[in-house]
């Protein structure tokens, strides 16, 4: 660069590749911080630079795969689920993660803002945004819906307002730290007026290589690495002819390219793995209850194995695995259930004919419930998804009543199946 103050022709490194070739690089130079500004700082404190956000009455919301979260600000945090089903009423399934108390939570800090400010400047406390510490207000929320896991004991969750310039008070992320709590991350503009809370860009600054006399302009490398790094950019095509699946042609790209880890190749959908066997082994292991389908976000993970159990279970680095029997398979018992229950559910095709959508299994004797004094006991709800992943999966569950519970299973490899349903709902691999 032949102008700016962040370099100097004196700051520079050389540079030697394996190839032998030399480059003077020109470094940055990285001024200081903004210091002297929040020593200075005697402007509004972050709880009234948040109340116009807890005075209009807004909410955000964060639609997931299944949930629908809504964040009211100052008032509460719901989450739920719309299940419409075709000439019947909505049905809602809803839980309040936190609820604010009757005062306004801005009213202290406001009233005394110089004793907090003096006493809070210190302990800003920061999260962990992608790789980037970043600086937080806090306002806690409690009294939520009872959680059947903790002895009933209310929901509660922490609403962390985070500085971002251009944000529109968006949700973040919303996690299950530990059972039936949560932390909800919510972008404002709003806090980033105060120096403490700003939004601070990582700085990056180019180097600049200028190549020596007898070295070429780029190295070697470099224009090797450039040029694979644009044959990887090509759609990926299958080699054979004859490898080509039976069934329609899957649609692969460069956006979800499986990844060959040691001899199975495997493909990711927020946290579950499925292996990329072919779709008639995927669907004979499944239906054998020797491949298991993984997945739930948050506190608990979900484990279904076809005809044998339903587990829901907590890994920590410290204490292992906490694992529940949420229900397990007797065919008997499921038989004497679907005299009931309906087992399918069907949908009507545009040309009349009737196509399997939903089959209910039901596992029961599970765990004993502590609130109950009976086993824990699921319904297996298994769907079609359509989706471009084909072994993707979606898992999620719900607990209507206490310890009585639905798993719902989604995926395209179910789609395969479906029809396959005898009149109790169970399964076979397509002829």
């Amino acid at each position: 660069p032949t102008t700016g103050v962040l370099y100097k022709e004196d700051n520079y490194i050389i540079m030697t590749t394996v190839d032998k070739e030399k480059y003077k690089c020109l470094l940055p130079l990285v001024a200081s911080g903004n210091e002297e500004e929040e020593k200075d700082y005697k402007g509004p404190t972050p709880g009234e630079l948040l109340e116009p956000l807890f005075k209009q009455s807004s909410c955000s919301y964060r639609i997931e795969s299944y949930w629908t979260y809504e964040v009211c600000h100052g008032k509460h945090i719901r989450q739920y689920h719309e299940e419409k089903e075709t000439g019947q009423k909505i049905n809602i399934q809803e839980y309040y993660l936190g609820n604010m108390m009757m005062k306004n939570p801005l009213s202290e800090p406001v009233r005394s803002e110089g004793a907090v400010a003096l006493v809070c400047a210190p302990q800003i406390p920061t999260k962990n945004i992608e790789g980037q510490m970043t600086p937080y207000y806090p306002v806690e929320m409690g009294n939520g819906t009872p959680c059947s896991l903790r002895q009933n004991r209310p929901r509660a969750s922490t609403v962390m307002y985070i500085c971002h310039p251009e944000a529109k008070h968006e949700i973040l992320s919303v996690a299950e730290v530990t059972t039936c709590e949560y932390e909800v991350v919510i972008l404002t503009p709003l806090l980033c007026s105060h120096p403490k809370y700003r939004f601070r860009a990582s700085p990056v600054n180019d180097i600049f290589c200028q190549s020596l006399p007898g070295s070429p302009l780029k190295p070697h490398n470099l224009e090797q690495l450039e040029k694979q790094q644009e044959m990887l950019k090509m759609p990926f095509r299958r080699v054979k002819e004859e490898e080509m699946p039976s069934t329609k042609e899957e649609k692969l790209s460069s956006i979800h390219k499986p990844v060959a880890v040691g001899s199975h190749q495997l493909l990711t959908v927020g946290t579950t793995h499925i292996s990329k066997l072919t779709d008639e082994q995927l669907i004979k292991e499944f239906l054998s209850g020797s491949y298991c389908f993984h997945g739930g976000v948050g506190w608990w993970k979900y484990e279904f194995c076809y005809g044998k159990y339903v587990h829901q279970y907590h890994e920590d680095k410290e204490s292992g695995k906490t694992s529940v029997v949420v229900g397990t398979w007797s065919k008997e018992e499921h038989m004497e259930w679907s005299r009931k229950n309906a087992a399918r559910t069907f949908y009507l095709r545009e040309d009349g004919t009737q196509t399997v959508r939903m089959v209910s299994h039901f596992y029961g004797n599970g765990d004993v419930c502590d609130l109950t004094d009976k086993p824990r006991q699921v319904t297996v709800k298994l769907k079609c998804k359509e989706s471009d992943s084909p072994h993707a999966v979606t898992i999620y569950m719900l607990e209507p009543h206490s310890c009585q519970y639905i798993l719902g299973v989604e995926s395209p490899v179910i789609c395969k199946i479906l029809d396959t349903a005898d009149e109790y709902g169970l399964l076979s691999v397509p002829s």
